[in-house]
């Protein structure tokens, strides 16, 4: 009933008041209760992508109410208010571009008289500005490259698998028609009922499931698996990560669950070492072995010249990265914040004058 009533009576453009479940059209002549707001999604106009300040974005929804909560409001996959089902959905919203002013924020924090030491340490860290690389990973047998990026590209030699975060947009294409598609599809579904803080923590135990794809080290050529894993997010760099168990505990743990290859490319003195004497991940400076024309390096001098030497192949290049993302501003309840815009067909997004 409602969903005709919109059709009838609201057209694109029209301004609609909200009070409670009653809307009413610009002429004020038409009022219906709505108590179904699945009624009213279907018929609203989705925005064009060239729109700027929309972007597709992960957000948490209440399938009840059919509405967005923020993740503080998230308790054990549901809400912490009515107790119903938190699913993840990707929705066009509203974005401040605020990773634009990244840099400056992070060099004016020291501006800041009278503020504390440790606030100032959090806020640095909250914005989390890093160097390392962008490097790319064919999919075997596809049309396709995976982009990781690393803080330790010094460690590529050691890639014995690869790890994406189950929310990843690229996961849906990955695991079609894979032997193990059913076990991914309930893994992504399990995945989004579990607090992104917690499957951050050191403390949980690592878990995922193989894809049935297989990518390419861009160095070695040669083959690893592609698994998707709970302790990979999307809120930092591509979602997708390489996995090197010899030199970073997370991925450690995760080999030794699943029986994965652990290749050492670092030793403390440049001596042979098999990974499956490691009791933990070697994580400290040392010399690089295993690592073709770079063996006998330290690995912080090799780590420039092996981000030089990809850019040259083709395969990778410098890369800043922050922690920091872009503001979704239109995620609050219902409507959220009013965004002052005007969609013209023919000039597109047009800001309504302050006045």
């Amino acid at each position: 009933e409602a969903y005709t009533f919109f059709k009838k009576h609201i057209a694109v453009g029209d301004f609609v008041s909200v009070t409670g479940h009653i809307f009413v059209t610009k002429t004020g002549e038409k009022t219906i209760k709505v108590t179904k707001m699945t009624l009213l999604s279907k018929a609203i106009r989705p925005m064009p992508e060239k729109y700027h300040g929309l972007q597709d974005t992960e957000v948490r929804f209440r399938k009840r109410h059919l509405d967005l909560i923020a993740n503080e409001e998230v308790k054990d996959g549901k809400c912490d208010r009515c107790h119903s089902e938190v699913t993840h959905k990707t929705i066009r919203q509203w974005i401040l571009k605020i990773t634009d002013y990244a840099d400056r924020l992070l060099a004016d924090i020291d501006k800041l008289e009278g503020w504390p030491d440790k606030v100032k340490t959090m806020q640095a860290n909250w914005i989390g500005k890093s160097k390392g690389a962008e490097v790319k990973f064919k999919v075997d047998g596809m049309d396709k490259t995976l982009t990781v990026y690393t803080t330790r590209p010094d460690t590529i030699y050691g890639v014995s698998f690869m790890v994406m975060a189950p929310e990843s947009p690229l996961a849906e294409e990955l695991i079609k028609d894979s032997e193990t598609e059913k076990e991914c599809r309930d893994f992504i579904h399990r995945m989004q009922f579990i607090k992104d803080i917690d499957r951050a923590s050191t403390d949980v135990e690592k878990e995922g499931v193989f894809t049935g794809k297989y990518v390419i080290n861009p160095l070695t050529e040669r083959k690893v698996p592609l698994y998707l894993a709970n302790y990979v997010l999307m809120d930092y760099g591509t979602g997708v990560v390489m996995a090197v168990p010899a030199h970073d505990q997370r991925d450690f743990d995760f080999a030794r669950k699943y029986n994965l290859p652990i290749d050492v490319v670092i030793s403390p003195d440049g001596s042979d070492i098999s990974g499956d004497s490691l009791e933990a991940a070697f994580e400290a400076e040392g010399t690089m072995i295993n690592s073709g024309s770079f063996n006998g390096l330290n690995n912080r001098e090799a780590l420039p010249k092996m981000i030089d030497y990809m850019a040259e192949k083709g395969i990778g290049e410098t890369k800043v990265n922050f922690r920091l993302r872009d503001w979704l501003i239109s995620r609050q309840r219902y409507w959220g914040a009013p965004i002052p815009v005007i969609y013209c067909e023919d000039c597109g997004a047009v800001p309504v004058p302050e006045s």
